[in-house]
């Protein structure tokens, strides 16, 4: 490699990573803002979760068309991804677990939502049946975003067209460490809800333990007018919630990857730029002395 082709790699590596220090910083700021939304929603959501496990749990609950077991022959998948790339593995590491999903019930018997771009990239090259598509989902994700799927979620599954309702998303557990989980909504289980509130459970503070969550799912609720008025109310409103939950925690942890990935790339491009200047200046150097040889010779042989 000649010295101008070093010396054009090293200018374009130092642009490269002032581009990365840009998004790195971008991203900070977006992450900070999702990781307040999806810990300041925690409590909020933890107790409409327990509620929920609660009435599931009840006999009347029980008995409540969502909570039934169907006998469809396919699943309906709900995919949470990111809209744009640069993130690290938070997206592969979601598809890896639909493609476990899809290879455990066969692509056939499986029907998806996709929330983001990478989502519906990823089930049109799998081929897979994209009931309903969600892209360019903003940051202040809110509960009318989820309105919609949750409608449709919910009739599909009430008129038998599904057998079961999953999710699968980004849990964000620290700005450098998420987990792609996939939960099931409907039918409603008490077990995999006591799942959902134990992924949210905060590492301090009073839910931190565990007795303290299972005393106060225990609960014993006096529910007026009637039981199925209210769970007719009740229940599509907190899968709603749910649903709200899963995508402020995909939002966290896609800004989360992302600040970590451009930082890393950041570093990366500086220890780049490093080697290269060396490597430029050696070559330099070795240009010099041998021109510097050359011209001692020259002068010799003219004596």
């Amino acid at each position: 490699m000649s010295l101008k082709q070093v010396k054009n790699k090293i200018v374009a590596t130092k642009k490269t990573g002032q581009v990365t220090k840009a998004m790195e910083s971008v991203s900070a700021v977006k992450m900070r803002k999702s990781q307040e939304r999806a810990f300041l929603s925690r409590p909020y959501i933890r107790s409409a979760i327990r509620v929920l496990r609660a009435l599931s749990g009840s006999q009347d609950g029980l008995q409540h068309p969502l909570a039934q077991t169907r006998s469809a022959d396919k699943e309906l998948l709900i995919i949470v991804t990111s809209d744009k790339g640069l993130a690290g593995s938070v997206n592969s590491a979601v598809l890896k677990r639909v493609e476990q999903f899809v290879a455990k019930r066969g692509a056939d018997r499986i029907a998806t939502i996709c929330i983001g771009r990478k989502a519906l990239e990823f089930a049109k090259r799998n081929q897979l049946e994209v009931v309903h598509e969600f892209t360019n989902v903003s940051d202040d994700v809110s509960l009318d975003d989820v309105e919609s799927i949750t409608t449709d979620s919910l009739a599909s599954f009430v008129v038998s067209t599904y057998e079961k309702v999953s999710i699968v998303y980004q849990n964000f557990l620290s700005t450098f460490e998420q987990e792609p989980v996939v939960r099931q909504l409907l039918p409603l289980r008490p077990e995999g809800l006591d799942e959902i509130v134990a992924g949210i459970k905060p590492r301090t503070g009073k839910w931190s333990d565990d007795s303290a969550l299972a005393a106060d799912a225990e609960a014993v609720y006096t529910v007026e007018p009637s039981p199925e008025v209210v769970l007719d109310t009740l229940i599509p409103q907190l899968v709603q919630i749910m649903l709200y939950h899963a995508l402020l925690e995909s939002k966290a942890s896609e800004h989360s990857a992302r600040m970590v990935a451009m930082k890393n790339a950041t570093d990366k491009s500086k220890e780049v730029v490093k080697a290269l200047t060396i490597k430029y200046n050696k070559a330099r150097q070795a240009a010099i002395t041998a021109e510097v040889s050359e011209i001692t010779a020259g002068v010799e042989a003219m004596k």
